[in-house]
């Protein structure tokens, strides 16, 4: 079931979308404090409605916050049309406004369209099952937990996981990681592997597996615990 989150401090507007979705088959979550938001797990939605005009932080801050935490549509709903705002929204992750007040038709009508589009390629964030990269940022987090990564020991987590499943030999690795005039040589790849297992050893995951003879791939999660 695809899942909506609605963020709006008008209650009689939340309830009056969680309805109208709710008839269409979607899972409406509908918070009306947007410091709430934080406690969710924002990649389990596949579509954010936002309102622009919060008193305590408005839907553009919010929006900021959360980008980096979800590649879903994010939708404004908004009374403010005049082109700076809009470029504002649009300039900071957001894909689209709907102006207030809106009808449900419409409101259906967009989100449907959006959903439809999103085979798009991910530029924010990527779960690979209980890992998540946040991409722009070069972070990752292991059920919420940051493990503190060097910038190569991320390149090459992304590359593994991007393609998880895939072996690749530390040679492959390499030049895709550091190119074809890094400075050193494949053997690197080995310590690096290394230092990551020891990183993630500590939120008792193993995600890198040794193929003998072959090389290494991003493996399906097995928790020590």
């Amino acid at each position: 079931m695809i899942k909506i989150l609605a963020i709006d401090d008008d209650k009689g507007i939340l309830t009056l979308i969680k309805n109208a979705l709710e008839k269409e088959g979607y899972a409406v979550t509908a918070v009306s404090h947007p410091d709430r938001v934080g406690a969710l797990k924002l990649q389990d939605y596949q579509l954010i409605l936002l309102d622009v005009m919060m008193p305590e932080k408005d839907g553009f801050t919010l929006c900021e916050e959360i980008r980096g935490l979800t590649d879903c549509p994010i939708l404004f709903l908004t009374a403010k049309t005049d082109e700076e705002a809009l470029m504002r929204g649009l300039g900071i992750g957001g894909d689209d406004y709907i102006s207030k007040p809106f009808g449900i038709g419409e409101l259906r009508a967009r989100i449907a369209a959006h959903l439809r589009r999103e085979h798009r390629e991910k530029k924010y964030a990527v779960s690979v099952e209980r890992v998540q990269f946040q991409l722009k940022a070069k972070r990752i987090f292991y059920e919420g937990t940051e493990l503190e990564l060097t910038k190569s020991e991320y390149a090459i987590c992304e590359y593994l996981a991007m393609n998880h499943g895939q072996v690749f030999s530390k040679e492959r690795i390499y030049e895709a990681v550091f190119g074809y005039d890094g400075d050193s040589d494949s053997s690197v790849i080995t310590e690096h592997v290394k230092n990551i297992r020891a990183k993630f050893k500590r939120v008792h995951c193993e995600p890198i597996e040794t193929v003998w003879g072959i090389g290494y791939r991003w493996k399906k999660e097995k928790s020590e615990r």
